[in-house]
Protein backbone atom coordinates (compact mmCIF):
# COMPACT_ATOMS: atom_id res chain seq x y z
CA UNK A 1 0.00 0.00 0.00
CA UNK A 2 1.64 2.94 -1.47
CA UNK A 3 -0.04 6.32 0.23
CA UNK A 4 2.32 8.83 -0.45
CA UNK A 5 3.90 11.22 -3.57
CA UNK A 6 7.49 10.73 -1.99
CA UNK A 7 10.31 10.90 -2.55
CA UNK A 8 10.01 13.97 -4.30
CA UNK A 9 12.68 15.37 -6.93
CA UNK A 10 15.42 13.02 -5.41
CA UNK A 11 15.24 14.12 -2.00
CA UNK A 12 16.33 11.79 0.85
CA UNK A 13 13.81 11.53 3.69
CA UNK A 14 16.06 13.84 5.88
CA UNK A 15 15.53 16.75 3.11
CA UNK A 16 11.50 16.41 2.18
CA UNK A 17 10.70 16.41 6.39
CA UNK A 18 12.71 19.28 6.92
CA UNK A 19 10.78 20.44 3.69
CA UNK A 20 7.62 19.86 5.15
CA UNK A 21 8.72 21.42 8.67
CA UNK A 22 10.01 24.37 6.60
CA UNK A 23 6.54 24.51 4.61
CA UNK A 24 4.22 25.03 7.75
CA UNK A 25 6.67 27.16 9.94
CA UNK A 26 7.36 24.02 12.89
CA UNK A 27 10.86 24.46 12.57
CA UNK A 28 11.04 25.87 15.60
CA UNK A 29 9.20 23.39 17.60
CA UNK A 30 12.11 21.00 15.99
CA UNK A 31 14.74 21.46 18.80
CA UNK A 32 16.88 17.99 19.59
CA UNK A 33 15.32 17.92 23.19
CA UNK A 34 11.95 17.95 21.26
CA UNK A 35 11.94 15.35 18.82
CA UNK A 36 13.68 13.05 21.14
CA UNK A 37 10.71 12.89 23.61
CA UNK A 38 8.90 13.06 20.61
CA UNK A 39 10.56 9.61 19.62
CA UNK A 40 9.94 8.31 22.64
CA UNK A 41 6.51 9.00 22.98
CA UNK A 42 6.21 7.09 19.56
CA UNK A 43 8.44 4.17 20.52
CA UNK A 44 5.87 3.77 23.48
CA UNK A 45 2.27 3.93 20.87
CA UNK A 46 4.42 1.23 19.48
CA UNK A 47 4.57 -0.71 22.84
CA UNK A 48 0.94 0.10 23.38
CA UNK A 49 0.15 -1.92 20.52
CA UNK A 50 1.23 -5.23 22.10
CA UNK A 51 0.70 -4.42 25.39
CA UNK A 52 -1.84 -6.92 26.64
CA UNK A 53 -0.59 -9.58 23.91
CA UNK A 54 1.16 -12.58 25.03
CA UNK A 55 3.96 -13.82 23.17
CA UNK A 56 2.35 -16.05 20.36
CA UNK A 57 -0.20 -13.33 19.72
CA UNK A 58 2.47 -10.79 19.50
CA UNK A 59 3.74 -13.07 16.42
CA UNK A 60 0.65 -12.17 14.24
CA UNK A 61 -0.98 -9.06 13.91
CA UNK A 62 -4.67 -8.56 12.85
CA UNK A 63 -4.37 -6.34 9.94
CA UNK A 64 -5.75 -3.09 11.85
CA UNK A 65 -2.93 -3.62 14.27
CA UNK A 66 -0.26 -4.13 11.35
CA UNK A 67 -1.44 -0.95 10.18
CA UNK A 68 -1.20 0.77 13.64
CA UNK A 69 2.09 -0.62 13.84
CA UNK A 70 3.16 0.53 10.47
CA UNK A 71 2.21 4.03 11.21
CA UNK A 72 3.68 3.91 13.95
CA UNK A 73 7.11 2.62 12.81
CA UNK A 74 6.83 5.29 10.26
CA UNK A 75 6.64 8.38 12.89
CA UNK A 76 9.43 6.72 14.78
CA UNK A 77 11.10 6.57 11.41
CA UNK A 78 10.51 10.33 11.23
CA UNK A 79 11.61 11.44 14.01
CA UNK A 80 14.22 9.55 14.21
CA UNK A 81 15.46 10.62 11.19
CA UNK A 82 14.91 14.26 11.94
CA UNK A 83 17.02 14.10 14.92
CA UNK A 84 20.22 12.59 13.26
CA UNK A 85 19.42 15.41 10.42
CA UNK A 86 19.97 17.92 13.08
CA UNK A 87 23.22 16.18 13.77
CA UNK A 88 24.34 15.44 10.26
CA UNK A 89 24.38 12.00 10.98
CA UNK A 90 23.30 8.91 8.62
CA UNK A 91 20.84 6.83 10.27
CA UNK A 92 21.30 3.99 7.94
CA UNK A 93 25.56 4.42 8.57
CA UNK A 94 25.20 4.94 11.99
CA UNK A 95 22.92 1.36 12.37
CA UNK A 96 25.40 -0.86 10.32
CA UNK A 97 28.14 1.00 12.24
CA UNK A 98 26.92 -0.18 15.56
CA UNK A 99 26.10 -3.58 13.91
CA UNK A 100 30.50 -3.53 13.60
CA UNK A 101 30.74 -2.59 17.48
CA UNK A 102 27.72 -5.26 18.20
CA UNK A 103 29.43 -7.64 15.96
CA UNK A 104 32.68 -7.37 18.37
CA UNK A 105 31.10 -6.92 21.67
CA UNK A 106 28.73 -10.17 21.08
CA UNK A 107 31.14 -12.98 19.68
CA UNK A 108 28.99 -15.66 18.08
CA UNK A 109 30.92 -18.37 20.51
CA UNK A 110 30.30 -16.32 23.56
CA UNK A 111 26.25 -15.40 23.54
CA UNK A 112 24.93 -17.91 20.92
CA UNK A 113 21.83 -18.53 22.72
CA UNK A 114 22.24 -16.42 25.66
CA UNK A 115 20.53 -13.01 26.46
CA UNK A 116 23.70 -11.75 28.28
CA UNK A 117 25.45 -8.22 28.08
CA UNK A 118 28.57 -7.99 27.06
CA UNK A 119 29.86 -7.80 30.26
CA UNK A 120 27.77 -10.56 31.75
CA UNK A 121 29.22 -13.72 29.57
Amino acid sequence: MSLAPFPKDGQSLGQALDQFARDRGWQTFHAPKNLAMALSVEAAEIMEIFQWMDVQDSNSLAPEKRQALAEEVGDVMIYLTMLASRFNIDPLEAAWNKMTINEQKYPTSKVYGKSLKYNEY
